[in-house]
């Protein structure tokens, strides 16, 4: 044994990332090379403008999670104190250098040597606080919490529980509906890859209901949309429901049978409240800040619960081909839930002025998640077959 752990904090920290690079290129049009620059002009940076204090915080601040990510991340596969450590400053202010660069080359972008120091800032500030916890014993003391409450390999799953709340973030057409962005396409590949499972005689009857719904979810994503403005109450008792079960699947396949799964669905109830109404309060005001709660969601709450109650005894290959169904399910009626105006005015808010900084975050977050965790179920059906 070389003492090296696999950490879903590094696979946080490869999501997290990938999300910085979005939003500091962001919109990714209209590439030119700057009028009259030189090599030296570009690399060279600019002190730049001033900037209001919401551009300051949110430069410092937005790189605090890399370095404690990188950091906790290094040490939890082994390195040294001093290699997390450096790591954890040098390879996040390293990319902000390069994106720094980058943004010259796109007209709505300035680049800024003050962006790149508070970015530089923000992540020793992030390595600081993942040292000051790895000698509080924190560090250690979630690893052998995650030793007691998850099996073995359970990272990538670890990392889409911490991803699903920062997708409810981005408007949704109905309460915890993620997965917005789908149709038949993308339906008809998630059919094909459960057809391709059922060939494995281990996981063909675990699969095969899932497969069976998949495929009928992708003819059903071809039919016309809803004329009616709004969803029906019995479509949006069925997406609240399905959006409020998918974390919980997914939390199941990596928690043995008992309570600690009723913990963890109480956990995912309590995020989902939280989740929804910071999102509406970013849209609409503190003073509107439930007005997610619509006449369906106790009908819906009741049924995710009674879901869970049946779920928490199941062997976790059985979990694996019902949480296939749900997160299925959830996309298809994601995707055929009408146009709503209050639905597409969130969206303009979000697309404009300073949400427009979060906006890679939790739209592809938001829009990703279902997929990314049936991608991850079938990889582990396949693992146990």
């Amino acid at each position: 044994m070389n003492g090296r752990r696999r950490s879903a904090a590094s696979v946080l920290a490869l999501a997290y990332a990938a999300l910085v690079v979005y939003a500091s290129l962001y919109p990714f049009d209209a590439w030119r090379w700057p009028v009259a620059a030189t090599t030296a002009d570009l690399v060279t940076l600019p002190w730049g403008p001033g900037g209001d204090g919401f551009d300051l915080w949110s430069n410092l601040l937005g790189y605090v999670p890399f370095g404690l990510l990188l950091a906790i991340g290094r040490l939890r596969s082994g390195s040294s104190l001093r290699a997390a450590l450096a790591v954890a400053v040098f390879v996040p202010a390293l990319s902000s250098y390069v994106l720094e660069v980058m943004q010259a080359m796109l007209p709505t972008r300035h680049p800024s040597l003050k962006d790149f120091a508070l970015n530089a800032g923000g992540a020793a500030i992030g390595a600081a606080v993942a040292l000051l916890a790895h000698r509080a014993g924190f560090v250690d003391g979630w690893h052998a919490l995650r030793q007691r409450w998850f099996e073995r390999d359970s990272e990538v799953g670890l990392v889409l529980l911490a991803l699903w709340p920062v997708g409810l973030l981005f408007p949704a057409p109905a309460p915890l509906g993620l997965g917005q962005v789908g149709g038949a396409q993308a339906l008809e590949a998630v059919s094909g890859w459960l057809a391709a499972l059922t060939t494995q005689d281990a996981v063909r009857e675990a699969a095969g209901a899932a497969s069976a719904a998949a495929a009928a979810a992708a003819a059903a994503a071809t039919a016309p949309a809803a004329t009616a403005v709004g969803l029906s109450p019995l479509g949006g008792v069925l997406i609240t429901a399905l959006g409020l079960l998918a974390p919980c699947v997914v939390a199941f396949a990596i928690v043995a049978p008992g309570w600690r799964r009723l913990a963890m669905a109480f956990g995912a109830l309590v995020l989902a409240v939280a989740g929804m109404t910071l999102s509406t309060l970013l849209n609409f005001g503190p003073r509107h800040a439930l007005a997610w709660i619509t006449p369906w969601a106790g009908p819906a709450v009741a049924l995710a619960t009674l879901a869970v109650l049946l779920l928490a005894p199941m062997a976790r290959g059985v979990v694996l081909g019902i949480g296939l169904m749900v997160l299925t399910g959830l996309v298809v009626g994601v995707a055929q839930a009408p146009g709503d105006p209050y639905f597409a005015h969130n969206l303009q808010s979000w697309e404009q002025g300073r949400f427009v900084r979060f906006h890679g975050l939790a739209q592809w977050i938001g829009w990703l998640w279902p997929y990314a965790a049936i991608a991850w179920m079938l990889s582990r059906l396949r693992h146990r077959g």
